[in-house]
């Protein structure tokens, strides 16, 4: 049974003791949602969602670790507070090489972790190797893979190394023609072939990473010989050379020097650095970590870089923080503390925070059957476009969903429209990227499937058609070999396996709903009623990634960064974060092609060819774009509706001073300026600015000369 704090306890002991519908039907001269008691300690008291999976940035995965992650981690870079686009971190300013493949970071000297040792370029080096040692099981090492070898030492592989003392290169072996170059008889080229690039100070690490890249190949002899067996030339090549395993100092990480970091990728990224303000990508202790190992992360242990650090961890209770004044940033972060209450139950959330137990709760939590009387509280309420979605996921490796037609049939007998008129709060989605947030994209995207679906003679109305159509999807299941029987509202599929079928969620009263209300439209259009199996936050995500679970998985997903490639790389790779099972080189070769491309809008128009593509082999099914569907309390200031609805804490604060409180913030809450804030950010994107008016100063010199 799951522990309540005792503020909590007696938050919900006194409302339960009242009427739960007078609770509800709070008069219209009532300005606000239930008590408006302003914290005097200066402390924030926020619903955080599930218990966390664990304080260790580079192992939690989820939304309720990366709010806490926030506060006690600091990055290169880290998130504006309105529109999630990165702003200066520990990194006061950064610059990109020309082909897009190399970053150079300038730290700050004042960076300091929570026991006052200092931050420094070394630091970062450790931080990223760590995240992607093997051992570490992180799963999201997928989120570095664009970092030259991260991929390849995260996965246990191999160089191959003649007697010459020359590698085998990865361009020799790719099936794309056009990236082939000319080179000696077997493929191998010398390593000094390529002369490096004049991009930042030289050493010996930047000269080993510019070079053209090696080919990379399992370690184990039972994974190589497999890959062998397909590939006779690569079988040639390999035969009588050396395997040289690639360890973390191959990586395309460096410390220049103590406060110049150097990140190398294998091929363009553009949206790498918004990618960074992840909590993957954070800074960690090295002493700490070696010292405690997976105890680091105790109370008792734990050192930090964020603006905040750890006080206490009462599981299944509260994460308390304290302002760490050793932070560089410490003179401008305003709360004194916060503590985090991780809650699933959204009713008892809902009353808590009408008795005045919190200040604020995380994203999507109030129910659709509140929403109606909690939207008229106008100076709380927020709901806006989110870079989120919700779908369920099929695990391809297991029959009957190993079968695509069957797939598209149990997406075709959704009804979305209906299901988002059950939710209130958000939109239908039967492509997989959120519908409202990335406008340039959804214009090439339209162009895009207009001429794909031209070719095969089809057309946007028919594809749109994938909202709900419950007559084909019960013709599909017969052509998958289960025919579906009778007539309408009494179907019946009695061929279908639905001893191997069920779908897994994880606790939570919303997930509960949408999973009863789809079941019941499975149960309607295709006479099939599928089981339902509710998981712990923690259980369920090990659960889903390892693909023990049998037909479909309830998955949400948030936006790591403002760009499409943050949902479609969901994908990409073998060792892919899908949950599905589904890997295709094909979708990889389309998801690299558009990363290459330098006109934005073609890069567009390169992802909606993938997206089209993955949407085919239906790997999910999408069901909704998220809003952000949230409650604050009026004091509450810097705490936005941003598209992902993660709050970076330095620039939020309790305004005692009613007469600036936020008022009506559907209206005004993004487009008023809050100079408190806006100060703030404005202080810390004036190192990077000044840094590229010194760039392009030095260009249009060096131009006149």
């Amino acid at each position: 049974m799951r522990m309540i704090s005792s503020q909590m306890r007696l938050g919900i002991v006194l409302v339960v003791l009242c009427s739960f519908i007078a609770s509800c039907t709070t008069s219209a001269n009532n300005q606000y949602f239930g008590k408006n008691l302003v914290p005097q300690d200066n402390v924030l008291r926020y619903i955080s969602g599930s218990e966390p999976e664990s304080l260790d940035p580079q192992i939690g995965t989820g939304q309720p670790e990366a709010r806490i992650y926030i506060a006690l981690y600091d990055g290169l870079v880290e998130f504006h507070p309105k529109t999630m686009e990165p702003i200066p971190g520990l990194a006061e300013s950064w610059e990109v090489s020309k082909d897009g493949t190399e970053y150079l970071f300038k730290l700050r000297k004042t960076g300091k972790f929570s026991n006052g040792d200092p931050i420094t370029a070394r630091d970062f080096v450790y931080s990223f190797r760590r995240a992607l040692k093997p051992e570490l099981l992180a799963k999201n090492a997928y989120l570095a893979y664009p970092i030259k070898y991260a991929e390849a030492y995260n996965a246990k592989k191999s160089f191959v190394k003649g007697s010459d003392g020359k590698f085998l290169l990865k361009r020799d072996f790719e099936g794309d023609s056009e990236k082939k170059e000319t080179n000696s008889e077997e493929g191998v080229a010398a390593e000094s072939e390529k002369k490096p690039d004049n991009f930042g100070p030289d050493s010996e690490t930047h000269r080993f990473l510019d070079e053209p890249e090696r080919l990379a190949v399992p370690s184990d002899n039972e994974s190589l010989q497999k890959l062998l067996e397909k590939n006779a030339k690569l079988k040639a090549a390999v035969k009588g050379k050396k395997l040289v395993p690639i360890t973390e100092k191959h990586l395309g990480v460096e410390a220049v020097d103590d406060y110049t970091f150097r990140l190398k990728l294998f091929q363009p990224a553009p949206y790498f650095v918004g990618l960074l303000t992840h909590q993957f990508f954070r800074v960690v202790h090295r002493g700490t970590i070696e010292k405690y190992g997976k105890d680091w992360v105790k109370p008792e242990n734990i050192v930090t870089s964020g603006s905040f650090k750890l006080v206490d961890h009462k599981p299944y209770d509260e994460v308390i923080v304290t302002k760490d004044e050793n932070n560089w940033d410490a003179d401008s972060v305003r709360l004194s503390g916060i503590r985090f209450f991780p809650m699933d139950e959204a009713t008892s959330m809902m009353n808590l925070y009408k008795y005045g137990g919190v200040d604020a709760v995380y994203n999507h939590v109030p129910p659709a059957a509140w929403n109606d009387q909690i939207k008229q509280f106008k100076d709380e309420y927020l709901n806006f476009p989110e870079v989120s979605i919700e779908y369920y996921t099929f695990n391809v490796t297991k029959a009957p969903m190993d079968n695509v037609i069957v797939r598209n049939a149990f997406s075709l007998a959704i009804d979305r429209d209906a299901l988002a008129t059950f939710r209130r709060t958000t939109k239908p989605l039967v492509d997989f990227t959120p519908e409202g947030i990335f406008p340039k994209y959804e214009k090439a995207r339209k162009k895009v499937y207009t001429r794909l679906l031209k070719k095969q003679g089809s057309s946007m109305e028919e594809w749109k058609s994938r909202n709900f159509d419950a007559e084909k999807a019960r013709k599909l299941l017969g052509e998958a070999g289960f025919p579906v029987n009778g007539s309408e509202g009494n179907y019946s599929c009695p061929d279908f396996p639905i001893d191997k079928v069920s779908l897994l969620y994880n606790t939570s009263e919303s997930n509960k709903d949408v999973a009863e209300f789809i079941q019941a439209q499975w149960k309607q259009n295709l006479g099939i009623t599928v089981p339902l199996k509710n998981m712990e936050w923690k259980t369920f995500l090990n659960v889903r990634k390892q693909l023990d679970y049998d037909g479909l998985g309830r998955a949400g997903w948030v936006g790591d960064y403002m760009d499409p490639y943050t949902f479609l790389a969901l994908f990409y790779t073998k060792n892919n974060d899908s949950s599905t099972g589904w890997y295709d080189p094909k979708f990889d070769k389309l998801m690299d092609k558009a990363n290459q491309e330098n006109d934005a809008q073609k890069r567009f128009e390169l992802l909606a060819e993938a997206e089209f593509y993955l949407m085919q082999q239906q790997p999910v099914a999408p069901l909704q774009t998220q809003a952000t569907n949230w409650i604050k309390k009026p004091y509450v200031k810097g705490m936005y509706p941003n598209p992902g609805t993660l709050h970076p804490w330095k620039f939020v604060y309790i305004e005692k001073d009613e007469s600036k409180w936020d008022r009506d913030v559907e209206k005004n809450i993004m487009k008023v300026s809050d100079p408190t804030v806006d100060q703030h950010v404005a202080r810390l994107m004036a190192t990077q600015e000044a840094a590229e008016k010194a760039r392009k100063a030095a260009k249009d010199e060096s131009s006149a000369e």
